[in-house]
């Protein structure tokens, strides 16, 4: 790979709860404790393994890494921090330090402490984000900033929005579509109200949204069926892409189903913009979506991975924010098939070339995840590492290797 530009970072990334396990304090343990998703336990064990991880990581040529510092071991009860959980995660930074790692923290990834999303209203309630959202951003930045490289605040608005107030997936397991739609403009705004607190600190803020390309399909031959399917297929991208990026564009947040609304700290807040890519996707005139291209190999959890998809999101930010910094922030393949992984990683890896080589300035490339982990509601059954749960590298990781390093 010669087209990656000097500087390009090279990285991985995770979630505290998927791999040290849910805080007892937070409201995923609640919902494992209710039977509505598998223990987590300990995660893969990186509460105790962060050293050797962080080492192994280094080795692979993997310079950045992307981690959460969960709310709910910092702060389990409002306005008392814990002291034991906070020297944990001073030692994990600084040993991410010693082994020359470059460490992006998320503040929000799903998860939320009890008191805030069951006390408090979560985002959702005005003081719970203006306050103790923000109380908690600033609490962060003064404590941990120093040895942060940047921060990543809130991973995947839509997604959380989704699994959480559509789909009820998620704590709090609410199937509304109107309080998605307030969800998803909370969760947004504090997202903009992060930037706006970290960005003092000096360190750079990128934001991870979950994009996917969406195309219209149809399963009859009627005509008013194909305009249905183009009406819903504008509903789901203005859900996924348009919302935000007019905020940070134009100072306006669409959110479908609610009036628009003027944001104008939005306009070109954050240093990078950051998603996640997976897979694209097929909408219908009901609304339900599908496997795109419609012939492709799927995976374990239900959709078909697709590396074209990745290079048209580059081209697709590229033209509509202008002049802003990409980066991938996690792309990942769930699967037991090693050899599949790596023709997917490669192929990802070349439609993130070819796009550098076209002018976009794409500045990273996370791959989800390090090690295989906790995958929320199919546990520790679906596969994302390069690495397995006993450390063991994959023909994958020897790619990256390779890539970075020139040795096998």
């Amino acid at each position: 790979m010669a087209g990656f530009p000097e500087g390009f970072m090279w990285g991985s990334a995770a979630s505290s709860t998927q791999t040290e396990g849910a805080a007892p304090a937070s409201d995923w343990r609640r919902w494992e404790e209710l039977g509505k998703a598998p223990l987590s336990r300990q995660g893969n064990g990186f509460g105790t393994e962060y050293r050797r991880d962080f080492a192994m990581l280094a080795e692979y040529g993997l310079e950045h890494h992307r981690l959460s510092i969960e709310w709910a071991r910092v702060e389990p009860a409002e306005g008392t921090h814990d002291g034991a959980a906070v020297e944990h995660y001073t030692d994990m930074l600084q040993a991410a330090r010693d082994a020359g790692l470059k460490i992006w923290v998320t503040l929000h990834h799903f998860t939320l402490p009890g008191w805030f999303s069951d006390d408090r209203g979560g985002f959702l309630d005005d003081r719970g984000r203006s306050y103790h959202w923000a109380r908690h951003v600033d609490w962060m930045g003064e404590t941990f900033g120093d040895l942060v490289h940047g921060w990543k605040p809130i991973n995947e608005p839509a997604a959380y929005a989704f699994g959480s107030y559509l789909m009820g997936a998620f704590p709090p397991g609410i199937a509304d579509p109107r309080q998605f739609a307030k969800a998803l403009r909370a969760v947004h705004l504090a997202n903009f109200d992060a930037h706006r607190l970290l960005k003092s600190g000096g360190k750079p803020v990128a934001t991870i949204m979950n994009l996917s390309p969406v195309h219209p399909a149809v399963r009859g031959r009627e005509p008013q069926e194909r305009e249905q399917a183009e009406a819903m297929t504008k509903l789901v991208d203005q859900t996924i892409f348009g919302c935000w990026i007019g905020a940070l564009r134009d100072g306006v947040l669409a959110i479908p189903g609610l009036p628009d609304e003027e944001v104008p700290d939005a306009v070109g807040a954050f240093d990078y913009i950051g998603f996640s890519y997976y897979n694209a996707m097929s909408v219908y005139a009901d609304l339900s979506t599908g496997v795109y291209p419609a012939d492709a190999r799927v995976g374990p959890m239900g959709y078909a991975p697709w590396p074209e998809g990745l290079g048209l999101v580059l081209r697709r930010l590229h033209d509509e924010l202008p002049g802003r910094r990409l980066l991938v922030a996690e792309c990942g393949f769930g699967t037991d098939d090693d050899d599949w992984r790596e023709e997917l990683l490669t192929a990802s890896l070349d439609e993130t070339e070819r796009a550098i080589a076209d002018g976009v300035d794409v500045a990273g490339f996370f791959h989800w995840t390090a090690v295989d982990n906790y995958e929320w509601l199919e546990g520790f059954d679906v596969k994302f590492g390069l690495f397995d749960h006993d450390r063991k590298p994959k023909g994958s990781a020897a790619l990256i290797r390779q890539i970075r390093t020139g040795s096998k």
